[in-house]
């Protein structure tokens, strides 16, 4: 039997995934006129690692950056990129194709959807140190967005990772973020603000814990969802791609386990892969990323385990930079179903992070990108850079947020879960030597390293790893310590140590695709009627070069593939 017989189902295209590459793309084909699309999404909750993200887009010279005066170029983000990016690593074709239609994507969007955006004014990028750089006003932000509007699917939005909701419940922005935990001037009237907005919508608490305004990532999956209803697109989740259907080396549909049955559903004009990458199969960790990994210490989806790019190995896709993840450090907290992101507390000034040597071995302060791989550059057997511990004093503990730990002003060290020390993710004690004991680090090390610590804050210079000499640094700093914003004294007792691992926000290497998205063969030739973006491809920005590196590429090859899959001409 042909497969033209055997469907149960038949669009124009197909695509799997529901984050912001997936449902671009499907906005994109329906708007540019090719508007039988279907998404299909593993999971009960649609927006995957998009949604659980900061929801930051990087794209050089967007519409929002511009209306807010910003002085920026193609050629000047050309010059950045290309101090970070090999044509090796990605080809100069491909790189032109997101500088240029990127800008264009978010134009689309803004124009014809309810996709909005605010541009970061003072969130730099990650190497301002390099030409082309710039201190602000390259990665936007979404809108906040009320979660009433999505009727009744608000019920099944992926919600973006607890640690940005303030009390666990209430949606805050990348900027609110900013400026609360790092207790910057006027943070509690953002606080009280939120809060009292939360207590006083009566009917919502009727219906849910959590408050309607939704903020950075699943608010901005909630405006690519609320413009697909607005379009009756289809979104079936519950519904695992287990296979893609070709024919004669062409892409014809994909196999789906959905409700407990086999369906075989026909994509007459193409499939977009959008289905994230391979963080959480432990199997595929071990075979292609760096030691020492563990899929629990990703903050990806628990639902990305590689279907796409396997079934791209099958086809003979070409792959490339499987060996690498976007690299985060994490905090694996005792009894939270998912580890949370160590971004801001390990660079404020006061801390240090420190290996078994009890030895600082990077800047605490550089972005989390190049802090990690750093991190596994250097580990080895001899020199073992696991596990890692944030080590700070009562000062540090007093003044900024840990993760679950708040500060002592809002959660005071009698009031810290015991299993936190029991399950070892932190310890406690009155001089440095007890605590590196503690900890099992090496307590001359330790006391070495803190004592040079304290000389750096006093001068305001870092001999070792030069922290808080770059733009990116400085961000997180505190302008409130001098000389140097991200250097601070660890010398006031009782100590602390909070438990770092090597983790990530999902993996970085994928199948490789040309200009228009479209999915290449390892012998070169285009695998007819196969398109893929975001993780489960390879990447375009494989240096992380400012906050929302992944989505900004995911949304913007999602837009070539609708363009290359319709023949929509935007020039």
């Amino acid at each position: 039997m042909s497969a033209e017989q055997a469907w149960d189902y038949s669009f124009d295209v197909v695509v799997v995934g529901s984050g912001n590459g997936g449902m671009t793309a499907a906005l994109c084909a329906y708007e540019m006129g090719t508007r039988d699309v279907l998404v299909v999404e593993k999971s009960d909750l649609y927006g995957g690692t998009s949604s659980i993200s900061g929801g930051g887009v990087w794209i050089p010279c967007n519409r929002y950056a511009k209306a807010a005066g910003a002085e920026d170029s193609v050629d000047k983000a050309r010059t950045y990129l290309k101090q970070l990016i090999t044509p090796e690593e990605v080809p100069d074709e491909q790189l032109e194709a997101y500088l240029e239609n990127g800008p264009k994507m978010v134009d689309f969007l803004h124009e014809r959807t309810r996709v909005r955006y605010v541009t970061l004014q003072h969130y730099p990028d990650y190497y301002t140190n390099l030409d082309g750089s710039m201190e602000g006003h390259r990665s936007m932000e979404p809108e906040t967005f009320n979660a009433s509007e999505l009727g009744e699917e608000w019920r099944y939005l992926r919600r973006t990772h607890p640690m940005m909701h303030l009390g666990g419940v209430i949606g805050i922005t990348q900027v609110e973020a900013a400026v609360m935990v790092g207790q910057q001037a006027g943070w509690w009237k953002f606080a009280a603000k939120l809060v009292l907005d939360y207590i006083t919508d009566i009917p919502w608490r009727l219906k849910d814990k959590f408050h309607r305004r939704l903020a950075t990532g699943c608010a901005g999956v909630a405006r690519l969802r609320a413009s697909m209803l607005d379009r009756d697109i289809p979104l079936w989740r519950n519904t695992a791609m287990t296979r893609v259907i070709d024919e004669e080396g062409k892409v014809v549909g994909i196999e789906v386990q959905r409700d407990g049955k086999t369906l075989r559903i026909q994509a007459r004009k193409g499939v977009v892969l959008a289905a994230g990458g391979f963080e959480h199969n432990q199997e595929m960790r071990e075979q292609y990323l760096p030691k020492p990994t563990d899929h629990r210490w990703s903050a990806g989806t628990l639902d990305n385990t590689g279907d796409a790019i396997r079934e791209g190995l099958r086809l003979g896709a070409k792959m490339h930079r499987l060996d690498e993840a976007w690299w985060c450090n994490t905090l694996s907290v005792p009894g939270e179903d998912q580890p949370r992101l160590s971004v801001m507390e390990r660079s404020y000034p006061g801390s240090i992070i420190v290996n078994p040597a009890g030895q600082r071995f990077s800047n605490e302060s550089q972005n989390y990108m190049a802090f990690q791989q750093e991190t596994f550059r250097l580990h080895s057997e001899e020199n073992p850079l696991h596990p890692t511990w944030q080590i700070f004093d009562a000062n540090f503990r007093a003044n900024y947020f840990v993760g679950p730990l708040y500060n002592s002003k809002f959660r005071p060290d009698w009031a810290v879960p015991k299993q936190y020390e029991e399950e070892g993710f932190f310890a406690k004690a009155d001089t440095v030597r007890e605590l590196a004991l503690k900890i099992n680090v090496d307590p001359d090390g330790l006391e070495d390293t803190v004592r040079k610590m304290n000389e750096y804050a006093r001068t305001g210079e870092d001999l070792d790893c030069h922290r808080g000499e770059s733009a990116y640094d400085r961000y997180y700093g505190d302008a409130r310590v001098e000389p140097n914003p991200c250097l601070g004294p660890v010398d006031k007792p009782p100590y602390y140590a909070v438990k770092i691992d090597p983790g990530d926000f999902g993996t970085q290497g994928g199948m490789v695709i040309n200009a228009n998205a479209q999915v290449l063969h390892e012998e070169g030739h285009v695998i007819e009627g196969l398109y893929a973006t975001g993780n489960c491809s390879a990447p375009t920005l494989p240096c992380y070069p400012g906050p929302g590196a992944t989505l900004g590429p995911s949304m913007t090859f999602a837009y070539q593939a609708a363009k290359a899959i319709t023949g929509y001409s935007d020039s």
